[in-house]
């Protein structure tokens, strides 16, 4: 079986690297700490302290083998590398224009594990990266939405 690729820019992959290291540095050995004090307490099925610092270790320990794998999958978007003259890619910036308005508006392509609207960050998998994908300047593409389809029109690529 052939794993999925997780993109990243090179800043996604930095933060999930330091991501992981504070897990396994800082906050699971001070859980183990908190579930080993707990655990001394005495009778542990009404020990809520107890119950409370195993849930934690838990999630920790689920979220650091998620990002392990991320890390393995990773592969780091390079954007210098990645565009050609005007074509949309992973990494672009791209400055489309909604029909109808008079405003523009400005997203980066990412991969979908650094997908964060409020910052203009969509996922190349997204009905909107998906039709962005390998167009150029000038060209109109609809994009269907809840309110019904949409028209853009690519304005910039960098």
């Amino acid at each position: 079986m052939n794993p999925k690729k997780i993109y990243l820019t090179p800043k996604g992959l930095e933060d999930l690297k330091k991501e992981h290291e504070e897990l396994t540095k800082t906050k699971r050995p001070e859980i183990v700490v908190r579930l080993s004090a707990a655990r001394e307490m005495g009778d542990l099925s009404e020990n809520a302290e107890y119950t409370a610092a195993r849930e934690e270790l838990a999630f920790i320990d689920g979220r650091i083998d998620e990002l392990e794998m991320l890390l393995k999958q990773a592969v780091v978007i390079d954007s210098d590398a990645q565009h050609h003259g005007s074509t949309v890619d992973l990494g672009s910036q791209v400055t489309i224009k909604i029909a109808n308005r008079d405003k523009n508006e400005v997203f980066t392509l990412v991969g979908e594990w650094e997908a964060d609207p409020q910052e203009k960050k969509i996922s190349h998998e997204s009905p909107l990266g998906k039709a962005l994908l390998g167009k150029t300047i000038g060209d109109e593409i609809e994009v269907e939405a809840p309110a019904g389809t949409v028209l853009y029109k690519i304005v910039s690529v960098s």
